[in-house]
């Protein structure tokens, strides 16, 4: 019987497998998903069982961006520990086999990954001897050399409380390169990013004056390099989305700026709106609540309104 740790880790390996040619499909990721929602009754597992919505926000961090071999091994390390009887061995290869051919072709690279994690997979004792290697050290060991790969699941709180941030890190990880700020100022410009980018997106399409007026602001306001600041806002936009949490990342971005900041913040979000050469009601009505988010008062929103239009409060 398989149990919740196996569902998970499966469902992670079902992932990194969907990678293994440096993309994921709709269809693989459509696939995954169907299997798993069908999988506790498919491994007799207590009825209604259901992932929670956090291990669905964890499997989100592995469709978000690739997985590359180290972090892959990893999976598959943990994967083999978790695996108790025959039954879940056969489980896992059907499944694994289902995926990757989902969107019906499947590329050399995909036929060479998952050879491999089969490989690994036939590998893990299911056996006596496999459940007492478990119980005396052997899976404590392998799971000691599986946990020095990488694990973006450290970052999590990062990936639900400021996206940008999180995407940002993974990005340079994987070119190899970095970026001349302390980690406080990044959090604080990939938020700033993060919300800037949720105002343009209003109308469901973000114009280059939108993400030029982005990009001048970081540099302006903050003083980021140019390059730094297209990097981030390319970031920004790429991310933002209706389902992310926008109560956590206004408040962590309160804690990190001073009220006059904020104040000025406004006036920034009002520019961006304006850079198509117009502000929607439903623009003015995205930054009152994020003005309202920010702790500021009506009467600061609508000082910061006039100031970004030139004019003067009463």
């Amino acid at each position: 019987m398989a149990d919740r740790s196996l569902i998970l880790t499966l469902a992670k390996v079902l992932i990194a497998a969907a990678w293994v040619d440096g993309e994921v499909t709709q269809d693989e990721i459509n696939s995954a998903k169907d299997l798993l929602f069908h999988l506790p009754h498919t491994a007799a597992n207590a009825p209604g069982m259901r992932l929670t919505s956090r291990e669905w926000s964890i499997l989100e961090m592995y469709v978000e961006s690739p997985v590359d071999a180290a972090e892959r091994a990893r999976l598959v390390s943990e994967l083999q520990t978790a695996l108790r009887t025959p039954e879940d061995k056969a489980l896992v290869l059907d499944m694994l086999e289902e995926v990757v051919r989902a969107d019906g072709a499947v590329s050399p690279e995909e036929t060479a990954g998952l050879a491999e994690i089969k490989e690994s997979i036939d590998q893990a004792d299911t056996g006596l001897m496999g459940k007492l290697s478990r119980l005396f050290g052997g899976a404590v060991e392998r799971r000691s050399e599986a946990a020095q790969g990488p694990n973006r699941e450290l970052f999590y709180d990062d990936f639900v409380q400021n996206r940008v941030f999180y995407s940002v890190n993974q990005r340079l990880q994987a070119e190899g390169k970095s970026l001349s700020l302390d980690d406080g100022d990044l959090r604080k410009y990939s938020l700033a990013g993060a919300l800037m980018a949720k105002v343009a997106q209003t109308d469901r399409t973000v114009t280059d004056a939108e993400f030029e007026a982005m990009a001048e602001a970081l540099q302006e306001r903050w003083d980021v390099a140019r390059e730094t600041a297209v990097f981030i806002t390319e970031v920004a936009v790429s991310q933002i989305s209706a389902t992310q949490d926008m109560y956590r990342m206004q408040r962590e971005f309160a804690s990190l700026t001073s009220e006059t900041e904020r104040e000025r913040f406004i006036e920034v979000l009002f520019l961006v709106a304006a850079a198509d050469d117009q502000v929607s009601f439903e623009e003015t009505e995205e930054i009152r609540l994020l003005a309202n988010g920010l702790n500021l008062s009506h009467s600061q929103f609508i000082a910061a309104k006039l100031a970004a239009a030139g004019q003067s409060a009463p």
